[in-house]
C-alpha cells in the first residue's frame, strides 16, 4: 500500500498507475476517497495516461486523526505527492470540494501544473457573497453541518441518494454511502470551510487552460458557479451535460471521458 508521510508525520494513501514525468492527478470530493474515480481510472490508463489519485487526509485509507483538515493543508499534500513522485508536469482534476483543493494546489505548483479540470468544482465561491449571487447561503451550510454532526450515518446515506440526477440504482448509492462512512467524523471541518471560501482572484491569476465540466442538474454545486469559471477566466472553457447531476464521470461517463482526455491530451 503506497503511503506518503506528510510534514506532520501522518500519512496519506495514494495510487499511481503508469510511469514518467507527466500525469493527471485526480482529487476527489468531500468525504469521498480515490475509489470514487474507479469508473474512469481504467479508461484513462488505456488512453496511455499516467494516473495519480489519493485519499484526502481524514478520508479513505489515509490517517484520520490529522489536526489540520483544511483545504490548504490538503493542497499542500498534493504538492508534496507530486514532488515525491518526481512529476514535472501535471493536469489537476478536482471534483466538488476537490476543485477548491485543485485551485490552491495549482497556485502552489506554478509552471508544473499545465492544466486544471474542475468537475462540478466548488470554486471559486461556494456560498453567496454580496457580489456573488450564486450558490447556497451560510445558513444552508450551517444546517448541513448540524445534520452531519447530529446523525452522521443517516445524513450520509441521504446524501448518497441525491449525488446523481440520472438514475444509477441502489447499488451505486450504497457504494457512495460506504465510501462516505470511511471518512473521519471530523471531516465536517473541511466542508465548513466552504462557507468562507473565495478563490476568485487566485483562480483568475492562474495562467493555464481550465476546463469546467458539470451537470445542469447538479444539486451540490450550483451550475452557475461552474459557468462563472468559463465566463470570467480568459483561458477557461465549459462542458455542461444536460440532465446530469453531481457525478458526470459516472452519469455520462463516455462523454465525460472524451472531454477530459481531449483536454488532457492537449495540455500534457
Amino acid at each position: 500500500m503506497s503511503q506518503l508521510t506528510t510534514a506532520c508525520g501522518k500519512q496519506i494513501y495514494y495510487e499511481s498507475y503508469g510511469s514518467g514525468q507527466t500525469a493527471i492527478v485526480l482529487i476527489h470530493g468531500w468525504g469521498m476517497s480515490t475509489r470514487s474515480w474507479d469508473p474512469i481510472i481504467p479508461a484513462l490508463i488505456e488512453q496511455g495516461l499516467q494516473v495519480v489519485s489519493f485519499d484526502h487526509r481524514g478520508c479513505g485509507q489515509s490517517d484520520k486523526d490529522f489536526n489540520d483538515l483544511s483545504i490548504n493543508a490538503i493542497a499542500q499534500d498534493v504538492t508534496a505527492l507530486i514532488a515525491h513522485l518526481g512529476l514535472a508536469s501535471v493536469v489537476l482534476n478536482g471534483w466538488s470540494l476537490g476543485g477548491a483543493i485543485a485551485v490552491q494546489a495549482a497556485a502552489n505548483l506554478g509552471s508544473t501544473c499545465k492544466g486544471l479540470v474542475l468537475t462540478g468544482g466548488a470554486t471559486p465561491v461556494y456560498v453567496q457573497k454580496p457580489d456573488f449571487p450564486h450558490g447556497g447561503t451560510e445558513a444552508d451550510m450551517a444546517g448541513t453541518l448540524q445534520a452531519f454532526t447530529d446523525n452522521r450515518v443517516d445524513f450520509l446515506q441521504g446524501l448518497s441518494t441525491v449525488i446523481c440526477a440520472v438514475e444509477v440504482g441502489q447499488n451505486i448509492e450504497h457504494w457512495f454511502w460506504q465510501i462516505f462512512l470511511q471518512a473521519s467524523p471530523m471531516a465536517g471541518s473541511t466542508l465548513g470551510e466552504l462557507a468562507q471560501l473565495d478563490q476568485r482572484q487566485m483562480l483568475l491569476d492562474l495562467d493555464l487552460p481550465i476546463l469546467s465540466i458539470f451537470g445542469s442538474e447538479d444539486g451540490f454545486v450550483a451550475p452557475a458557479i461552474c459557468r462563472w469559471v468559463a465566463e470570467h477566466h480568459p483561458r477557461a472553457s465549459a462542458v455542461e451535460f444536460p440532465g446530469v447531476g453531481h457525478a458526470p464521470f459516472l452519469e455520462q461517463r463516455d462523454d465525460y471521458l472524451t472531454a477530459l482526455t481531449e483536454f488532457t491530451g492537449a495540455t500534457l
